[in-house]
């Protein structure tokens, strides 16, 4: 593939539409760094339960989030997340965590703190693929790609349930996905494009298929 000296790759979407494998596998290819913000919300809700902080205090989950040591890994290849120096890569996706996450995810300070985070790592990377729920709007609206990846329903909770190896029930399932959905678009819409993102539907899509959809919409062929 050509050599593009700056790239910003921007991929908004709801829960289980594949942002974050397929995102993996894009930034692979275009020799990018990733970023995860979904980890980084992950990684300071699991802050702000261990020091017991009152999820109804808005102001007290602001602070908490703002007072976070957060360090995350950017290489494709490494999934690494640390809080305070403690890795907490695995006990980020424990079902506690994805209940309680939009509690932060909500917040406006907090998301006003991990936005700045955000555009701070991106601004250090050249190349970079970023994905989440309002990368294509709110953190990167100025992108050279900006995509919206989503999927049906149904696909969405078949490739969670998967993703989860089985362990779930139907009900955790639609918890962590719709539910969480349902919360967190009461603060950012990521269900629809907005003006100049390119919708990529997954539904009907192979893992492959999808990761080329994906980079034709950046206009980067599988091929270049």
């Amino acid at each position: 593939m050509s050599r593009i000296e700056k790239l910003v790759v921007a991929i908004d979407g709801p829960s289980g539409s594949g942002k974050s494998s397929v995102s993996k596998a894009v930034a692979r290819t275009l020799q990018a760094a990733y970023l995860d913000t979904g980890a980084m919300y992950r990684a300071v809700t699991y802050a702000v339960l261990a020091a017991g902080t009152d999820l109804n205090d808005a102001a007290a989950i602001g602070q908490a989030v703002k007072d976070a040591q957060l360090q995350l890994s950017t290489d494709p290849d490494v999934e690494r997340v640390l809080i305070g120096g403690v890795d907490v890569t695995t006990a980020i996706r424990e079902p506690r965590i994805s209940e309680n996450v939009s509690a932060v995810a909500t917040n406006l300070e907090a998301r006003a703190e991990l936005v700045r985070r955000q555009r701070q790592i991106i601004e250090e990377h050249p190349r970079i693929v970023a994905e989440g729920r309002d990368i294509t709007t709110v953190v990167a609206p100025d992108a050279e790609a900006r995509i919206l990846l989503t999927a049906s329903e149904a696909v969405r909770l078949a490739r969670r349930g998967l993703e989860l190896g089985g362990t779930q029930t139907n009900e955790q399932l639609a918890t962590q996905v719709l539910d969480r959905d349902a919360k967190d678009s009461t603060v950012v819409n990521f269900t629809q494009a907005a003006d100049g993102v390119i919708t990529v539907d997954s539904s009907e899509l192979n893992f492959e298929q999808t990761i080329t959809a994906v980079l034709d919409a950046i206009g980067v062929g599988t091929e270049d």
